[in-house]
């Protein structure tokens, strides 16, 4: 059995609010936080927020989720889509500054477990910076993916990425970007 060595995932295993919000769902959860950097949570919005993803493909998986508790893209209110969109936007905007990928994949979760998440009955959006040749052998020899930076580094790039857009507000060190408006 290959072996990877990850410390910084022993926060995430020991974590008190397991079992998340409505019926489990730690998306419900984090939003209410009072730890945004704990959390892993880059960016806010009034109906939306960012948050790194635990087990990131690449340096800088995003996601980008509703703050309504919905299975359902079609099921969200006119706000509720406008400002998810417009969130994405910064998103890759904010991505772009902090690690200046090639490109992007953006994928949503939603409509069920066939979608292929972990958390299947909250909509959701990865956005997953991309460089030229990020892909090697490792996958495929190994069945192992190197991450080449820790999440309390992408954290602070990722944030401080967005605190630097238009619009953003940040009240401290540990805070996440802000945007009050859509």
């Amino acid at each position: 059995m290959e072996q990877v060595f990850a410390p910084w995932r022993i926060e995430w295993v020991e974590r008190e609010d397991r079992d998340g919000g409505i019926d489990g769902c730690p998306f419900c959860v984090l939003p209410g936080r009072d730890a945004d950097r704990e959390s892993r949570i880059v960016a806010r919005s009034p109906e939306s927020f960012v948050v790194l993803n635990n087990y990131p493909y690449n340096p800088g998986h995003a996601m980008v989720i509703p703050r309504e508790h919905e299975g359902d893209y079609a099921a969200l209110g006119e706000a509720q889509l406008l400002d998810h969109a417009r969130l994405k936007q910064r998103t890759f905007e904010a991505l772009r500054g902090a690690l200046g990928p090639d490109g992007f994949n953006a994928g949503m979760n939603h409509g069920g477990a066939a979608a292929g998440g972990s958390i299947d009955d909250h909509v959701h959006t990865h956005v997953v910076p991309r460089w030229g040749g990020d892909t090697n052998f490792m996958p495929v020899v190994s069945d192992t993916k190197v991450i080449v930076e820790a999440l309390d580094d992408t954290w602070e790039r990722v944030r401080d990425a967005f605190a630097e857009l238009q619009g953003a507000t940040v009240d401290g060190d540990d805070d996440a970007a802000r945007f009050d408006g859509v």
